[in-house]
């Protein structure tokens, strides 16, 4: 179908209103969100999960007259946040908000940069002791 036919047909223009509202209500702001810093330093960062859909349709009644036509457009949203990013002197961290881990896995997963963090300051501990010891 040509495009300017097309611009001129009830029912695109009843699509493109409905997808210009959905871009208005999603936009990368939502999925991350805008930062928020507090008093003592730490800067948080929201992420949701954002599922939408939308539909819309029309007829046309009759042959020539537009006033013949008949059509409806809608849409929905859902946002479900599921962590912030908890940046602090340099550090970055996640906090989940999702309901707590259920198999061992989840919780391997769910436990490892604490593991990492902790090996890493052990390691960090070690090193100092050795070079106290060499001076």
């Amino acid at each position: 179908m040509d495009n300017t036919m097309d611009k001129k047909h009830p029912v695109s223009e009843l699509m493109r209103s409905t997808i210009e509202k959905i871009h208005e209500l999603v936009d990368t702001n939502v999925i991350v969100g805008q930062p928020i810093h507090t008093p003592d330093g730490v800067t948080l960062i929201p992420v949701s999960r954002v599922n939408f859909g939308f539909g819309s349709g029309g007829g046309d009644y009759g042959k020539a007259p537009k006033e013949n036509f008949g059509g409806g457009g809608g849409a929905g949203v859902k946002i479900d946040p599921v962590a912030f990013l908890i940046i602090k002197d340099g550090v970055t961290r996640v906090l989940p908000v999702a309901a707590p881990p259920v198999t061992t896995v989840d919780r391997i997963i769910d436990m490892a940069p604490d593991l990492m963090d902790k090996a890493e300051k052990f390691l960090d501990k070690k090193k100092a002791e050795k070079e106290q010891e060499s001076v």
